[in-house]
């Protein structure tokens, strides 16, 4: 038994629903996982495309603030100050190149500097401003996706992708040169693993519009990138080519170069999900409220590349097939909630589509397969430190 008191079933295909509501659990979740040794993403540089922009985020629980310095340097500070801890910005984002603390008036520069304080010259002996800057996380990039850990351990964001790199970049754009056209954001009454166990298996059985648009899947495969159970998710699309329900089929188009390739899905451990569908490129940067809420914010972008009507096509697709109002997955927020509800309830969740030996692990799925999310799980529970029940 673990040292907070949950025993792990023995088979790998099956996860106590203890896990999705206990507070202790979730207390003890903030410490492993999310204070622990992960990077989680924040913000795409894209997000920040001029001088002087920047963007709060919290991370369970914790302020950030990135932002853009006049030489375009993007850095991730603390949202604090660094006189007494006062929250320093409360905007989800603009514009400036400095930052004052409302309290006691302290300035910063976007680069984190201390630029100014009134009264200085009462302060202890040898107060000098460089020695109180913003503190800084732990934090870094990939195709201009922004991570941060908040322990000093993390190994480097390069191993902690690990095989995700190739599918990850190509959600990027290629190059990581995309163009910020919006955002969704949304609160889910569910626990945030809730949230992120979402399967491959539910999509053609719970959503609509699946059957409305008479939606057939293409051929696709699931993998487990690294130890920490980020999955690729690569298919291809079987667009729909006659008459559908809508009166603008444009909406369901793809302008894509390749539809053998027409889908992917990169989802890191423990919340991020990227999702390249059709022509929307969508990052999800989620984090959990509480043990009974997560916050969602869905990011829509563009590429830099791509001309007006390129543009244009992916605003209407992105604002009306995707996200917590999207045409096809409208029904997510329901479905989280009642499972929520339903997990107060003893007994385990049961995997099955694609469990072949619940005895040990894969690490290679079918595109509609449940039991791509077990590695991840696997994962989960080595880091809470939960004991298999024996055999």
């Amino acid at each position: 038994m673990s040292e907070i008191g949950l025993t792990w079933p023995k088979n790998f295909n099956e996860v106590p629903k203890a896990a999705f509501t206990r507070k202790d659990i979730y207390a003890e979740e903030m410490k492993r996982i999310f204070f622990g040794q992960e990077w989680h993403p924040v913000a795409h540089e894209s997000e920040l495309p001029n001088p002087g922009d920047f963007k709060t985020f919290r991370l369970a629980g914790v302020p950030l603030l990135i932002a853009r310095d006049r030489e375009g340097v993007v850095r991730v500070f603390y949202n604090a100050c660094s006189h007494r801890g006062n929250q320093l910005e409360t905007a989800v984002m603009g514009n400036k190149t400095e930052f004052e603390c409302p309290y006691h008036r302290w300035l910063f520069d976007a680069k984190g500097d201390l630029v100014g304080c009134p009264n200085h010259r009462d302060f202890l002996p040898g107060f000098d401003k460089s020695d109180y800057p913003l503190a800084q996380p732990r934090f870094d990039s990939f195709y201009g996706l922004i991570f941060v850990t908040l322990s000093a351990e993390t190994e480097t964001l390069t191993e902690f992708l690990g095989a995700s790199q190739n599918t990850l970049r190509e959600l990027l754009g290629g190059d990581g040169r995309l163009k910020l056209l919006g955002y969704q954001k949304v609160r889910y009454d569910s626990n945030w693993k809730s949230y992120t166990d979402n399967d491959g298996y539910h999509a053609p059985l719970l959503h609509q519009a699946f059957k409305m648009l008479n939606w057939q899947g293409g051929k696709g495969r699931q993998f487990t990138a690294t130890k920490h159970g980020h999955i690729c998710f690569e298919s291809a699309l079987s667009v729909v080519s006659g008459p559908t329900v809508l009166k603008d089929a444009s909406l369901i188009a793809f302008k894509g170069q390749d539809p053998a390739v027409g889908s992917r899905i990169v989802s890191l451990f423990p919340t991020f999900v990227s999702t390249k569908h059709l022509d929307v490129i969508n990052l999800r940067f989620a984090t959990p409220v509480d043990e009974e809420t997560v916050e969602v914010h869905y990011a829509y972008f563009a590429h830099q590349d791509d001309d007006e009507d390129m543009v244009l096509h992916r605003l209407r697709q992105s604002s009306n097939l995707l996200g917590p109002c999207g045409l096809i997955s409208m029904e997510d927020a329901s479905i989280f909630h009642r499972i929520h509800i339903g997990n107060h309830t003893p007994g385990n969740a049961i995997f099955q589509k694609g469990v072949h030996d619940q005895s040990k692990l894969e690490s290679e799925f079918l595109q509609n397969d449940e039991s791509g999310n077990l590695p991840r799980w696997e994962y989960y529970r080595s880091v809470m430190g939960f004991e298999r029940a024996e055999a």
